[in-house]
């Protein structure tokens, strides 16, 4: 079964805020290998592991049917809670059990998620969903962040290491999967039709503000604050003063940048081969 990891309703509303949609630059990777491989129309796409629905919401535009999954009850609600077109719906469930026909699915996505999944019965129940012909791509940004700001970025980056490097004694073990850049999930893939793709992103936009709230989105620092709140907060103020003090500035909402390192694994399920006489 899938590690539930961000069942809480207050995580949940921290994770809906300060995460962000994945970047064009990935959605091109993307949607250029399904025209390559499979072509239009595009009907269902399941997006698994959605979250709070950022991700879901960027396929819209591809897809006549849209659903979003999550193991997270909390999840889903905040999910619900954003307008969403009529094509788009949400439900509760495991990744390993989707509420979908055999063969049904164009395009299954993961974003930031399938090293949660219990892979193996989520690689067999994968090739049951998808059509002959159809895609999934299960992708994430690993830990390998740089902050942007002025003359003092690599401060800046060496900070947010060592509040990394802390976070760490409370990461849970299917983190191992994140941190070998999906090698597993690549070589459990069941299609012969397979690809990984590491490339670094461009820019995105904060705030010191909410670069601390993205930290507390982080599953490592909720199992943090979990076991020890106080010590959890402590940590939190320290890092944003020392943001402040390395940037010599008062303000949590002067802005700054990010870059992120993204993995994609990308597959195809073989067509049916047409029978000839």
């Amino acid at each position: 079964m899938s590690a539930q990891m961000f069942e809480g309703k207050d995580h949940a509303a921290i994770y809906q805020k300060h995460r962000f949609p994945p970047p064009q630059e990935l959605l091109n990777i993307i949607f250029s290998y399904l025209e390559e491989k499979k072509g239009k129309p595009y009907d269902l796409v399941v997006d698994v592991g959605c979250g709070s629905g950022q991700s879901t919401q960027v396929l819209v535009p591809y897809f006549a049917r849209v659903l979003g999954t999550d193991i997270s009850e909390a999840q889903i609600q905040q999910a619900k809670q954003t307008p969403s077109p009529s094509q788009v719906s949400y439900c509760v469930c495991p990744a390993e059990a989707l509420p979908v026909e055999d063969g049904s699915v164009d395009l299954l996505t993961a974003f930031t998620a399938a090293h949660w999944f219990d892979i193996p019965p989520f690689m067999r129940e994968l090739e049951r969903v998808l059509k002959p012909g159809g895609c999934v791509s299960l992708s994430s940004y690993t830990p390998k962040m740089r902050i942007h700001y002025g003359h003092c970025s690599e401060e800046l980056t060496e900070i947010f290491r060592e509040i990394q490097a802390v976070l760490n004694k409370y990461a849970h073990e299917k983190l191992h999967v994140l941190l070998s850049e999906y090698q597993e999930i690549f070589d459990l893939m069941p299609f012969p039709d397979k690809k990984r793709i590491i490339f670094q992103g461009s820019e995105i936009s904060f705030t010191v503000a909410g670069l601390m709230g993205f930290l507390q989105s982080f599953s490592m620092f909720q199992t943090f604050k979990n076991a020890q709140p106080e010590a959890a907060e402590a940590l939190l103020q320290q890092t944003q003063s020392r943001f402040l003090e390395t940037m010599k500035v008062s303000s949590l909402e002067t802005p700054l940048a990010i870059t992120l390192e993204y993995i994609c694994v990308l597959a195809c399920k073989t067509p049916k081969e047409k029978v000839t006489s």
